[in-house]
């Protein structure tokens, strides 16, 4: 079997998505949820904001995905003082050519991690979204291409509010995720132990075993199948009934947009193909809206006093919402 139909073939899809996983297991513990969604937002194109309290290995899961994909990775730590030139490039004159030449920036990557993003004032953090929504940066009236594929996996601080800039909101639509990553289980902290004990070493992620499984250009081949998957009509209204949902429910201020709508689907279609299937059920949307809508919707303030967030909205909409069949 050539290497296109292998790669197009949804057991293929599917065994590939399955060895990830397992490879991702090697390296970090208690994440498999995050690894999928983070898989699911590379394959459909998407950006992914992880928010969670330092040291619970956000960094290892986005250097744990570029080695999965054989991707080129770079990593920018957002500051106070960070300048847009930082993140994109400049222009610099040289004086022995007497010729101003282009300096690129560390943006010009395949996977790139904006490390605590919300340090960087707004002027630094717009820098980036030219590069999230067009693939492409301007740098002194010049347009320059970024590589394919192009991803942010960006983090942030929940916790810590001193020096820092919150995202504002076309910003964060630009994610097509936010993972929560939270504290592990005593038992799987334990196994963290154990294995730095028995010498794993995060900074050496091919010694505990990890290679590349996928090439950039079989990711296209794979995006070619993702868009062949099937959505039934009755998928479609129901991704727009939850949409409407939201814009009517009385828990929140602000509900989710068009654009979030489509990043559901989207992200439902790669799902399905991932798990093999070339449909998609209503049990893709359910999975997916949380992560894709929690950073899109806004709550009122009655819901907060409450002790709501934007996942338990999500479970009082889901509850009301008809499935089709």
């Amino acid at each position: 079997m050539d290497q296109a139909a292998s790669v197009n073939s949804p057991y293929r899809g599917c065994k590939a998505f399955e060895q990830m996983r397992a490879a991702a297991g090697r390296v970090l513990v208690g994440q498999e949820e995050a690894v999928e969604l983070m898989l699911v937002a590379l394959l459909s194109g998407g950006h992914v904001l992880l928010e969670g309290v330092p040291g619970t290995a956000k960094t290892l899961l986005a250097r744990t995905v570029a080695q999965l994909v054989a991707a080129e990775f770079g990593r920018i730590q957002f500051t106070p003082d960070l300048m847009p030139s930082d993140v994109v490039g400049t222009v610099v004159y040289d004086i022995q050519s007497s010729r101003f030449n282009l300096k690129r920036g560390p943006i010009f990557t395949q996977i790139l991690l904006a490390d605590e993003i919300n340090r960087a004032p707004a002027k630094t953090q717009a820098a980036l979204l030219e590069a999230m929504e067009e693939r492409q940066v301007t740098i002194e009236g010049n347009t320059q291409a970024l590589p394919a594929p192009f991803m942010v996996i960006a983090t942030q601080n929940p916790v810590e509010m001193d020096g820092t800039y919150p995202l504002p909101e076309a910003q964060l639509d630009r994610f097509l995720f936010k993972i929560k990553i939270g504290y592990l289980p005593q038992a799987l902290e334990t196994e963290v132990l154990r294995r730095y004990h028995q010498g794993f070493d995060p900074r050496n992620l091919g010694a505990a075993g990890l290679k590349p499984l996928i090439r950039p250009d079989q990711m296209e081949l794979m995006r070619g199948v993702i868009q062949s998957v099937r959505v039934e009509e009755g998928i479609l209204n129901y991704i727009a009934a939850i949409a409407q949902a939201t814009r009517q429910s009385s828990d929140l201020a602000i509900g989710a947009s068009t654009r979030a709508s489509v990043a559901l689907l989207l992200a439902a279609k790669t799902r399905a193909a991932l798990y093999g299937r070339d449909f998609v059920f209503p049990d893709d949307i359910k999975a997916l809206l949380p992560p894709t809508l929690r950073h899109r919707v806004y709550l009122r303030p009655e819901a907060e006093i409450e002790g709501l967030d934007a996942d338990g909205v999500f479970r009082r909409i889901l509850a009301q919402v008809d499935v089709p069949r």
